[in-house]
């Protein structure tokens, strides 16, 4: 390390040195305060991981993540704006994202609500808050640690602040994490089945499944995420289908006609996807990752993503129509007008600055047409 540090140091020393020679009175900057990104990345972090040096990270991005200017709430959800906080179990609570939590138990309610059978007694609300402790803050939870352990290196680039790239948080500390909500999920997921009286395992199988498409997704060699199309399809299933299957075999039968149609569904989840895509770009192009922004520009991309969220859910309500529920289908639609009005207002202006706003404002109404959807079907 010691090594590294007097390089670095030389550099600017140097720098300055030149600097006064060449009589320009004016003190260096950004060349000086900034390391090259190509030479240090890869260096850098592994350093941070073993010493936790968060002060290189702050110089490194000022104005990604000005000092004493974060939300201690921002960071307490997970999404940017966070505070710096030394607090292990706020780290680690951040890495987790509970703001990525709501729309798995709400896939939980969908499901509940879908099979028909759920009642309002002590013990189905019992099986359905313990079904969505493991599909938000256990299953959840394990992929968004597992994401950020993998992406890393993007991360680096992108939002250097965030705790495993500033060295807030240790690899170990990281690794127990991940290992500590996956099993912890994945147990919860066998003890439904019990308490359901399954035969075939059914809760469980899905968790493992979804468990292995969050692994796939994040980590190579696989790595879905490197494909825009794949990656952004996988994980709207992980977020509209699976919890979805899990409430709906939790408390009745999981038919064909719902897979294929929650399938369906996650092209709107692919649509969300890309609304996370736009505020990597620049690490995403550095380590060659094909997001849709990367591949076909900010421009077509965010025009793919509205595309990908309305149009799904209009073939959803005419399937609606066609089945012979026409107040489900006009709900649905009644629904879809106020996200349209926002993607305009906010999403399709700017969607970096307008990305977590976009998101706040018009996917309330994207999950109560989820709840429409479920309701209709079960009737």
């Amino acid at each position: 390390m010691s090594s590294v540090l007097n390089t670095v140091s030389s550099l600017r020393l140097s720098r300055v040195y030149n600097s006064n020679n060449n009589n320009h009175l004016r003190l260096p900057t950004h060349s000086v305060l900034t390391p090259p990104p190509v030479s240090f990345t890869r260096r850098r972090l592994t350093i941070r991981a073993a010493d936790t040096d968060t002060n290189e990270v702050k110089s490194k991005a000022p104005d990604k993540a000005p000092a004493g200017g974060g939300s201690s709430f921002n960071q307490l959800l997970g999404i940017k704006g966070a505070a710096q906080e030394t607090d292990k179990w706020k780290i680690r609570l951040q890495l987790t994202k509970p703001v990525t939590w709501p729309p798995l138990v709400w896939g939980v309610v969908c499901g509940a609500a879908a099979s028909g059978n759920f009642h309002w007694n002590l013990e189905d609300v019992a099986k359905s808050i313990l079904c969505m402790i493991m599909s938000g803050p256990c299953l959840t939870g394990y992929t968004q640690t597992l994401n950020d352990w993998y992406d890393r290196e993007i991360d680096a680039i992108n939002e250097p602040y965030r705790p495993i790239p500033s060295g807030a948080i240790s690899e170990n500390e990281v690794i127990s994490q991940i290992w500590l909500l996956l099993l912890g999920g994945l147990g919860i997921a066998g003890l439904l089945d019990v308490w359901a009286g399954h035969d075939f395992p059914i809760v469980f199988y899905l968790a493992l499944g979804g468990s292995l498409l969050s692994y796939i997704y994040s980590a190579p060699p696989l790595k879905l995420k490197q494909n825009g199309w794949i990656g952004n399809f996988a994980l709207g299933a992980s977020y509209i289908s699976l919890p979805w299957w899990a409430g709906q075999a939790l408390f009745g039968t999981l038919t064909p006609d719902i897979v294929v149609l929650t399938l369906l569904y996650s092209i709107a989840g692919l649509g969300i996807a890309i609304v996370n895509d736009f505020k990597s770009i620049e690490g995403d192009k550095a380590l060659g990752l094909q997001s849709l922004p990367v591949a076909f520009g900010a421009e077509t991309a965010k025009w793919i993503c509205v595309g990908a969220i309305d149009i799904t859910q209009l073939s959803i309500a005419g399937y609606l129509l066609g089945a012979g529920k026409p107040y489900y289908a006009l709900a649905l639609v009644a629904l879809i007008f106020p996200q349209v009005v926002f993607q305009f207002q906010c999403f399709l202006k700017d969607p970096v600055k307008y990305d977590v706003k976009y998101q706040a404002s018009a996917q309330p109404f994207l999950v109560l047409g989820l709840l429409v959807t479920a309701l209709a079907t079960s009737h």
